[in-house]
C-alpha cells in the first residue's frame, strides 16, 4: 500500500506532507530541496516548469508564467502561456502533479491525498480543486478546510491535553479564513468560520510596490515601467520589514526608503477587514472573545507584525505560533489524510498518531432551492428561495423537505440550488450553482407533493436530489462531479511522472 499525504495547495507556496513511519507529521522536500514550492508555472520551449524557476520569471515574461491563479479557482477566467490558454484548475493541476512526483520519490507511491481549501471557496471552486487534484492523478476523497487542517495540527503538536475554545486565523498569500473551534484532546469541533477570498499577502505585495511607484514617481516625474520594480521584489522588501524598521528598494541607481510604519499605515484598511470578520466570527460562535483560550496562527501573512498586534487587539492574548506557519496547513492534511483512510498499510505508531483524533466540520455557507410562496400583502404568488442546509450545520448532514406543485397540468419543476453567506430568502441576493428540470406526469391537480434532498458530505461536497413523490421521476446531481469532465487544456502533455 501506498503513503497518505496531505496538501496545502497556497495561492503562493504548496507543501505537501505525509506522517511518517515513528508516527511523526513530516513536510516532505521538493526535488529542489526546500519544503515549501511556489504556486508559479511557466513554459519555455514546450516544457513546463513549475516553483522556483517559475517564480522567478514571474513578472518578468507575462506571456510565458503565471501565478495567482488559485484566487480565480471556480471562475472561468484563463491565464496565457506559450501562446496556450489554461484555466487555473489546469494550472492547480500542474503544482500538484510536481508535488506529487517531488513526493513519490521520497516516499514511494501515493495511496490517497486530503487536498485542503479555504473555508469561504465557493462551490465551484471546491469543485475545481477536486477536478485539478484528478488531472494530477491523485486520489483525493476527502477535503478539508484550510483551518481545520491547522487546528488539527496544533491539537495534535501541543504536547497537552488541550480543552475548550480556541481561534485558527489563517492568513495566506491569497485568502483569509478565521474559525472559532472546540478542542477537547485530539478532537476539534468547528464552532463558526468565515473567511474572505481575496485579502492576503498578494494584496501586502501589491501596497508595497505602491509606495515605492509613488515615491520613484515623486523623485523622477514618471511612473514604474514593466521590469523596474517586480512583485517578487516587494514580496521581499514586505517580508523584510516584519524584522526591520525599514528597507531600501533599488530602481536601477535610485534607492527608495520604505520604513515599517508607512507601510502598516497604508495596509490598515485590509487589516481591519480581518478584525471585522473575526469579531463577526466571535458573535456567530456565541462566545466572547474572553472565552477564547488560544488563538493558532497559519500563513505566512501573519508575521507581519500589525497583524499580530491587529489579533492581539481583537482576542486580548498573544497569539500561538509553536510550530512553522507556512507548514502548519499541510500537516493538519496529512494528519486527516492517515485519520481518514481505511488504515491498510499504517505502522503501528501510524495507528497509535491518529486513533484518538476526531474532526467535525461545519457548513460554510447556506445551501437551498426557489420556491412559490403566496404573498399576503400582496395578495399574489411569487418566487423565493427556500434554505435547506444553514451556515454552520455539522457534517455531514442531510435535510429533506416537502414543496408541492403550483398549478393543474404542471408539466415540469424547476430544479434549483442556490448558495449564500446568509439565510437570504429574496433570490436576487443568492447565487444559483447548479439548474435542472423534474419531469412530471401529464393531466393531474396543483398540490402535488416534490421532495427535495440536499446533502452535505465529509469532503464538503453537496449532492441534491428533486423527487416527484407519486411517479417517482427524479432529478439528482453530485456537485462533486460537476467539474470531473472539464477539459484538461492540453495539459496532461506536459505531466510527466
Amino acid at each position: 500500500m501506498g503513503a497518505y499525504v496531505g496538501i496545502d495547495l497556497g495561492t503562493t507556496f504548496s507543501v505537501i506532507a505525509n506522517i511518517d513511519e515513528t508516527g511523526r507529521p513530516t513536510v516532505l522536500h521538493n526535488a529542489e530541496g526546500q519544503n515549501i514550492t511556489p504556486s508559479c508555472v511557466a513554459i519555455y520551449d514546450g516544457e513546463m516548469h513549475v516553483g522556483e524557476q517559475a517564480r522567478k520569471a514571474w513578472g518578468i515574461d507575462e506571456g510565458n508564467v503565471a501565478a495567482r491563479f488559485k484566487r480565480d479557482m471556480g471562475s472561468e477566467r484563463t491565464f496565457s502561456l506559450d501562446g496556450q490558454e489554461f484555466s487555473p484548475t489546469a494550472l492547480s493541476a500542474a503544482v500538484l502533479n510536481k508535488l506529487k512526483s517531488d513526493a513519490r520519490a521520497q516516499i514511494g507511491d501515493i495511496s490517497e491525498a486530503v487536498v485542503t481549501i479555504p473555508a469561504n471557496f465557493s462551490q465551484e471552486a471546491r469543485e475545481a480543486t477536486m477536478s485539478a487534484a484528478k488531472q494530477a492523478g491523485l486520489n483525493v476523497n476527502y477535503i478539508i478546510n484550510e483551518p481545520t487542517a491547522a487546528a488539527l495540527y496544533y491539537a495534535f503538536k501541543s504536547g497537552e491535553e488541550l480543552s475548550g475554545i480556541y481561534a485558527v486565523y489563517d492568513l495566506g498569500g491569497g485568502t483569509f479564513d478565521v474559525s472559532v473551534i472546540q478542542v477537547s484532546g485530539q478532537d476539534v469541533d468547528v464552532l463558526a468560520s468565515n473567511g474572505v477570498a481575496r485579502l492576503g499577502g498578494d494584496d501586502f505585495d501589491r501596497v508595497c510596490r505602491e509606495i515605492v511607484g509613488k515615491k520613484h514617481h515623486d523623485e523622477l516625474g514618471r511612473e514604474l515601467e514593466d521590469g523596474d520594480y517586480l512583485f517578487n521584489d516587494a514580496e521581499e522588501e514586505k517580508k523584510s520589514l516584519s524584522s526591520r524598521k525599514r528597507v531600501i528598494a533599488k530602481i536601477g541607481r535610485q534607492a527608495i526608503e520604505v520604513r515599517r510604519e508607512e507601510f502598516e499605515d497604508a495596509i490598515s484598511h485590509l487589516v481591519a477587514q480581518a478584525e471585522m470578520l473575526c469579531e463577526a466570527t466571535i458573535e456567530e460562535a456565541g462566545i466572547e472573545a474572553s472565552d477564547i483560550r488560544g488563538v493558532f496562527l497559519a500563513g505566512g501573512s501573519t508575521r507581519i507584525p500589525a497583524v499580530q498586534e491587529s489579533i492581539r487587539r481583537v482576542f486580548g492574548q498573544e497569539p500561538v505560533s509553536t510550530v512553522n506557519v507556512d507548514e502548519v496547513v499541510a500537516l493538519g492534511a496529512a494528519l486527516y489524510a492517515a485519520y481518514k483512510s481505511d488504515g491498510r498499510g499504517l505502522t503501528a505508531a501510524q495507528e497509535d498518531a491518529i486513533k484518538r483524533i476526531r474532526v467535525t466540520e461545519s457548513t460554510n455557507k447556506c445551501f437551498g432551492t426557489f420556491s412559490i410562496v403566496f404573498n399576503e400583502k400582496k395578495n399574489q404568488l411569487e418566487q423565493q428561495n427556500s434554505i435547506l442546509i444553514r451556515k454552520g450545520e455539522k457534517i455531514p448532514c442531510s435535510v429533506t423537505e416537502s414543496f408541492y406543485t403550483v398549478a393543474d397540468n404542471q408539466t415540469t419543476v424547476r430544479c434549483v440550488v442556490t448558495e449564500s453567506t446568509s439565510p437570504e430568502t429574496d433570490p436576487r441576493f443568492v447565487k444559483v450553482i447548479w439548474e435542472g428540470e423534474l419531469p412530471l406526469p401529464p393531466g393531474r391537480p396543483e398540490g402535488q407533493e416534490v421532495k427535495v434532498t440536499f446533502g452535505y458530505d465529509d469532503s464538503q461536497i453537496m449532492f441534491c436530489q428533486f423527487k416527484d413523490v407519486e411517479s417517482g421521476n427524479e432529478e439528482k446531481v453530485d456537485l462533486s462531479m460537476a467539474s470531473a469532465s472539464e477539459a484538461t487544456d492540453d495539459i496532461e502533455k506536459f505531466l510527466v511522472d
